[in-house]
């Protein structure tokens, strides 16, 4: 029997709104955010599956919302990827300060990594085996997330080495869901699912 595994990235936070990056920075939803996560609701058949949260207060508040009687589990391998040095700065002033290597670090695809930052590639070895243990426990499973997570979970899915446009663009506020297979890889099933129309 196949697994299957949702991910959604939180609700939106004041940084979101303000563009900057905000990678291990513990940033809450705020009132607008819990707005927007009040809004959204998950596909019925999802209310009964497993759900894991990042460590971080944004997702853990945005599952909370979403799923008020299933407690999420704490997981630390789907934290967002840290930005290290760049975290609280917009890439408009990365790439606009005197000297920046933001342009040429963002071409690097799953090897980007900011100063004192983490890489997709590493997000991914960090993934890895924690889809490995979803599919061996055999529990159909949603993961409240991140950005930068969803993207390396969509390129282990897809190929895609972040080097070039997705072939599918994933958008906010929607669930993303994908099969695993024995091993763990993930596989896509249905991408940019509207969180905003099911009963």
């Amino acid at each position: 029997m196949s697994i299957r595994c949702a991910i959604i990235r939180h609700a939106p936070t004041q940084w979101n709104a303000e563009k900057r990056l905000q990678g291990r920075t513990d940033i809450g939803l705020g009132a607008q955010g819990r707005i927007v996560a009040a809004s959204w609701t998950v596909p019925a058949g999802w209310r009964s599956w497993r759900v894991l949260s990042s460590p971080l207060v944004r997702a853990r508040e945005t599952a909370a919302i979403l799923f008020p009687n299933t407690p999420a589990e704490i997981e630390p391998a789907i934290a967002e990827m840290s930005f290290g040095d760049w975290e609280g700065f917009t890439l408009e002033t990365l790439r606009g300060a005197p000297g920046s290597d933001a342009d040429s670090r963002e071409a690097m695809g799953l090897d980007f990594r900011a100063p004192n930052g983490e890489s997709p590639r590493e997000v991914q070895q960090r993934l890895l085996p924690l889809l490995m243990r979803l599919s061996e426990e055999g529990r159909d499973t949603v993961l409240i997330s991140h950005k930068a997570v969803q993207r390396a979970l969509y390129a282990l899915a897809s190929g895609w080495h972040m080097t070039e446009k997705p072939t599918t663009k994933l958008k906010d506020g929607r669930a993303h869901l994908f099969e695993l297979a024995n091993d763990g890889s993930p596989l896509v099933t249905e991408l940019n699912i509207d969180l905003e129309i099911h009963g």
